[in-house]
């Protein structure tokens, strides 16, 4: 038994250090942790779970970070990166990237997903007190927003993904980008 635990600790930690896995070793952690479940260990079986939580987590942010807008003419695009946190702090995927303007303002699109705080958050954004004290409401497209003072953008999509759109441009080029996130694709996810 203590080998088996080893060996559930090791997958688990080669998960932290690999990028993300393919398909097949989500569902390989899942057969795993029922396995170990049948066998009556617990914590081999809550490890394997947890690991497929997190490859599954790992391979949403993928798709987040396919989602991001190219840089808009003039500007250039950093390589985006990508977070997945397990559900010990609420449960936290999102892909990010920033951008920088031909003047040095930058500009950074965030979407997060997997968390039950982008269902908190959405709160704020469908009670039209709350949110005007925030800032004000703005359409990007089809999807209501939320545009702060300093002009960051905030939009919950499908109750279920925050985008946000801030950084040191000016309020038009964040909407500019707000404008360029495939909220249809997004959607659909």
């Amino acid at each position: 038994m203590p080998m088996l635990r080893s060996l559930f600790a090791a997958v688990f930690l080669s998960a932290l250090v690999l990028p993300a896995l393919a398909a097949d070793d989500i569902l390989d952690a899942i057969d795993a942790a029922r396995k170990a479940y049948q066998a009556g260990d617990m914590a081999g079986a809550k490890q394997s779970l947890d690991l497929a939580s997190q490859l599954v987590g790992q391979k949403n942010a993928e798709s987040f970070a396919a989602l991001l807008p190219a840089a808009l003419p003039g500007w250039k695009a950093e390589q985006a990166e990508t977070t997945s946190v397990g559900v010990t702090v609420f449960g936290v995927t999102s892909a990010s990237r920033r951008y920088t303007g031909p003047a040095g303002r930058d500009v950074e699109v965030r979407i997060t997903g997997d968390s039950t705080l982008v269902v908190q958050f959405a709160q704020f954004l469908i009670n039209p007190t709350i949110a005007g004290a925030m800032g004000k409401l703005i359409r990007v497209g089809d999807q209501q927003a939320l545009q702060t003072h300093e002009g960051s953008i905030n939009m919950v999509v499908a109750n279920k993904f925050l985008v946000t759109v801030d950084g040191s441009a000016d309020a038009a080029s964040k909407l500019a980008y707000a404008q360029a996130v495939d909220i249809a694709k997004l959607s659909k996810m």
